[in-house]
C-alpha cells in the first residue's frame, strides 16, 4: 500500500454503548480489536486523511482541530493502564457510557478548571494537560499530555465523566510550575472561599509536595491560613446565632487569679465553665509540636473543670447541626459536674 492507492473509508466498529467522545477518540488496541490493524491506522493518519493521531497510541477519528473533551480523553487513554484491548473498562450495566481510566487522572490546572474555579485558564488555552499516574508507571510526557507522578493515588473524582484529582492534590501540582505569586495565592483563595477544600487540607498536600520552602507559596499560605481562620470564625458566629445557643463571650484569655496565662479561646460560656477551640493547625513540619501544644491546654483546662470542644473548620462547614448539638450537650452536662476553678476572662 503507498499513497497513491485509494485506502476505503475504515471504521473501527465502536460499541453502541460507548459515548459519543469514545467515538471519536480511540487506542490503537481498541482499532486492533475492530480489525484495524496499525498500518491501516497510520495510512488513514497521513497528511490530509481523514484520521490524525494526537498522542502515541490514541488515533482522533476527524480532521481538525480536536475539542477539549477529546484532548482530556486522549490524555487519559494514553496514561490510563490499558485494559480489554485499550477498551476502558465498564463499570457495570447500569452506566455502560461512563469508562474507568485505570490509575490515570486529570491534575493541575486543567483540573482546577474542571472543578469550576474562574481563576485558572479555559481548557482550550491549555497547551498541555496534566495527568497523575503512579510512580512507577513507565510513561513519558509528549504532546499535549505532561505526566505527573505519585507513589499514592489520591481518590479520582468524576467530574463531567472524566475522573480528576480532588482540589487539593491539582493545587499542588498546579502550584509547583508556577512562579507569580499573586497567581498562586488567587488559586488558593478561591479554593478556601469556594467552598472546595479547607486550608489544612491545601497546606498538607503542598507541604508534601515539599513547596513550602518557596517564599511566594508561604506568602500564598500566610494569607490562606487567615483567611480559612476567617471563614472558621463567620460559621462559629452563624452556629451560635441559628440554632439558638446561648451567646458566649468571644475570642478570651483565661487566667488564674494572679497566675499563669492558661490560653486563648474562640468562644467561652462562663457560667457553664464550656469552651469552643477552632482547629485551624496547618499541617506543616512542626505539626506534632503544636498538637502537644493544644494537647496540654486541654488537659489543663480540663483538670480545672473547663468542658473544652475542639471544632475543625470542615466539621462547621460540613456537620454545623451537628457541632451546635455537641455544644448544645456540653452546656446541659455543666450542671451535673463538679463546679470549676475561677478563672479570669480576658478580651483576647
Amino acid at each position: 500500500m503507498n499513497h497513491n492507492t485509494p485506502v476505503p473509508p475504515l471504521s473501527p466498529r465502536p460499541p453502541r454503548h460507548l459515548s459519543e467522545v469514545h467515538r471519536r477518540v480511540v487506542t490503537a488496541g481498541r482499532l486492533r480489536a475492530t480489525g484495524v490493524s496499525v498500518a491501516e491506522a497510520n495510512e488513514q493518519c497521513r497528511p490530509g486523511g481523514p484520521w490524525q493521531q494526537i498522542l502515541p497510541g490514541v488515533f482522533l477519528l476527524h480532521p481538525g482541530p480536536p475539542t477539549s473533551e477529546e484532548r482530556l480523553h486522549a490524555v487519559l487513554m494514553y496514561a490510563a493502564r490499558e485494559q480489554s484491548a485499550g477498551v476502558p473498562v465498564q463499570p457495570g450495566a447500569e452506566e455502560p457510557h461512563r469508562p474507568v481510566y485505570a490509575e490515570a487522572m486529570i491534575t493541575g490546572l486543567a483540573a482546577l478548571t474542571l472543578h469550576g474555579f474562574s481563576s485558572t485558564p479555559p481548557l482550550p488555552s491549555l497547551d498541555r494537560i496534566d495527568v497523575l499516574v503512579p510512580r512507577l508507571r513507565r510513561l513519558r510526557s509528549t504532546g499535549g499530555a505532561r505526566i505527573v507522578r505519585t507513589s499514592a493515588l489520591p481518590a479520582a473524582e468524576q467530574v463531567t465523566g472524566v475522573p480528576v484529582a480532588p482540589v487539593p492534590r491539582a493545587l499542588a501540582d498546579a502550584v509547583t510550575d508556577l512562579t507569580d505569586a499573586g497567581a498562586v495565592r488567587r488559586l488558593l483563595t478561591e479554593a478556601v472561599r469556594g467552598g472546595h477544600c479547607e486550608p489544612a487540607a491545601v497546606v498538607r498536600e503542598l507541604n508534601n509536595a515539599k513547596l513550602l520552602n518557596r517564599p511566594h507559596v508561604v506568602d500564598a499560605v500566610d494569607s490562606l491560613l487567615a483567611e480559612g481562620r476567617a471563614i472558621a470564625e463567620d460559621r462559629l458566629y452563624r452556629m451560635v446565632t441559628e440554632y439558638g445557643l446561648p451567646d458566649p463571650v468571644w475570642n478570651v484569655d483565661l487566667r488564674l487569679p494572679g497566675g499563669p496565662h492558661l490560653g486563648g479561646l474562640d468562644a467561652y460560656w462562663p457560667e457553664q465553665a464550656v469552651a469552643v477551640e477552632l482547629d485551624t493547625r496547618a499541617p506543616r513540619q512542626d505539626d506534632d509540636a503544636l498538637w502537644s501544644e493544644y494537647a496540654r491546654k486541654r488537659e489543663h483546662l480540663e483538670r480545672l473543670g473547663i468542658t473544652v470542644v475542639h471544632i475543625t473548620p470542615r466539621k462547621l462547614r460540613d456537620a454545623m447541626e451537628q457541632q451546635a448539638t455537641v455544644v448544645r450537650t456540653a452546656l446541659m452536662a455543666s450542671g451535673d459536674r463538679d463546679p470549676a476553678a475561677y478563672v479570669v476572662v480576658l478580651p483576647r
